[in-house]
């Protein structure tokens, strides 16, 4: 996946913060600035920082949807936080990340459901892994692959549910002319 400068701009103050803590030395430092400013692509920038310490989610990076009774769904064009918290008692839950934005290689969806089931659509070669979901009903679905790629969307779904399911698959084929 194609990276934006927003993209760049946040691994080079990454990289200037790690040079500031004395992680990197200035040669380090500027060898790797001017891969940042030039990379194509999230494996370009993802080479920069693997051997830095995780930055720790600020509160902007975590999200927590809650509902009762009713339904939640996350569709069109929205922007994903890096942490999803999802819980909802009767109700079911949708997040389809086929046309938000997304400006991080790897989300975070955790799922509390007691009587609902949840449904996650991936854009076109995005990948899940569901293995830390858990359901008394049923076991979890997935239509993707779970093995990470640089340069794809990365979902990590973990949580559990008690009487729903969970469903992981890429958007329908629209098959229509106009």
């Amino acid at each position: 996946m194609r990276v934006s400068d927003e993209d760049r701009d946040r691994t080079t103050r990454r990289l200037q913060h790690a040079f500031s803590e004395g992680r990197l030395t200035q040669l380090e430092l500027e060898d790797r600035l001017e891969v940042a400013l030039t990379a194509k692509t999230y494996g370009d920038l993802l080479g920069l920082i693997t051997d830095l310490p995780d930055e720790q989610p600020q509160v902007d990076d975590v999200v927590e949807l809650d509902a009762t009774h009713g339904n939640l769904k996350r569709s069109g064009d929205w922007a994903v936080p890096r942490r999803l918290r999802v819980s909802t008692k009767y109700g079911s839950v949708e997040l389809d990340f086929s046309e938000a934005v997304v400006t991080h290689p790897v989300v975070h969806v955790e799922l509390d459901l007691v009587y609902g089931s949840a449904k996650i659509i991936l854009p076109e070669g995005g990948v899940a892994n569901v293995d830390g979901f858990r359901s008394d009903y049923s076991q979890p679905k997935s239509a993707v692959p779970s093995r990470p790629r640089p340069g794809t969307l990365h979902v990590v779904v973990t949580g559990r549910s008690k009487y729903g399911g969970l469903v992981v698959r890429y958007p329908r084929k629209r098959w229509f002319t106009t």
